[in-house]
């Protein structure tokens, strides 16, 4: 993995901006974004222990249409020369031309195999996996769950809880599947807070974190909690004010930022300083977890 170059630890830029200034709140920027230009962010620290783990096999990993990891899974096996087979939620999509996404994917090398939601829903369960296995040809494939987020990734999301030990009170981050929050919260020192703002909904988030840290580390590691207020109507889901936002941000800031989860984040803890949230002298910083897919 360290032929890939990543620029680790990622930089920690403060912004002046005084949505936070007036309520005497610091507001620090963790740019994951800049860690790898085509494994970008989170995805590089949930990635690479998979991907050492999988010691050459094919990679076997799920995601819908619009999936960022499956953009990522793709990307590494371009990079490590290994093969990767993305199992795509809805057979409907079978026949009808590639989005941007997914002909990403494939340029990449990905075998794409699209299958019916209620499979897709039981991905998990073993016949059904050993099924899709050899439908794919890839009956050894090493298998990275959707959004990547297993026991080895969350062991490899504690380095940004430990990047930014004594840097920050809190951290705040949008969350999918909970595995970077997981890791995070368990890497940060005594007394630092880890926030998630999921952008799926549906309140099942907190009991996969938990699930996520207990096969990771035994139990719950540090302190953390979900703001569920800010997923806009749930994945993809980019109203016309969250897209306001987002473009007034990268403007003030010269930061880009990623429409389906970074933009949340990033709106939910303007509207939670205009609520008091944060005491005057409070470091707050979010993990710009990605950036903008061309």
């Amino acid at each position: 993995m360290t032929d890939l170059r990543p620029r680790l630890p990622s930089p920690l830029q403060e912004v002046s901006d005084d949505r936070f200034g007036r309520y005497g709140v610091r507001l620090l920027l963790k740019r994951d974004d800049l860690i790898h230009p085509e494994l970008i962010g989170n995805k590089w620290r949930k990635l690479a222990p998979n991907l050492e783990r999988a010691a050459g096999r094919t990679l076997l990993t799920f995601g819908g249409a619009y999936s960022n990891h499956l953009r990522a899974t793709a990307a590494a096996g371009r990079l490590l020369g290994l093969p990767t087979v993305g199992v795509v939620r809805g057979d409907e999509l079978t026949d009808r031309p590639l989005n941007p996404s997914l002909a990403r994917c494939a340029a990449d090398g990905m075998r794409l195999h699209f299958v019916d939601r209620s499979t897709y829903r039981r991905k998990t369960e073993p016949d059904v996996l050993g099924r899709l296995r050899d439908t794919v040809g890839a009956p050894d494939a090493y298998v990275v769950p959707e959004g990547g987020s297993n026991a080895a990734a969350v062991r490899g999301c504690r380095a940004l809880g430990e990047e930014l030990r004594g840097r920050t009170d809190l951290v705040a981050l949008a969350c999918g599947t909970g595995g970077t929050l997981a890791g995070l919260a368990a890497g940060l020192a005594p007394g630092q807070r880890a926030l998630g703002i999921p952008v799926l909904r549906g309140g099942f988030l907190d009991d996969a974190i938990q699930e996520l840290q207990e096969e990771a580390f035994g139990g719950r590691r540090g302190e953390w909690r979900l703001d569920e207020r800010f997923h806009f109507g749930g994945y993809a889901r980019v109203t016309p004010e969250l897209e306001t936002f987002a473009a007034d941000f990268e403007r003030r800031h010269g930061v880009p930022v990623e429409r389906l989860y970074v933009a949340k984040s990033l709106y939910g803890l303007v509207v939670l300083a205009e609520e008091g949230a944060f005491a005057r002298g409070t470091t707050v910083t979010a993990v710009i977890t990605g950036r903008p897919f061309p």
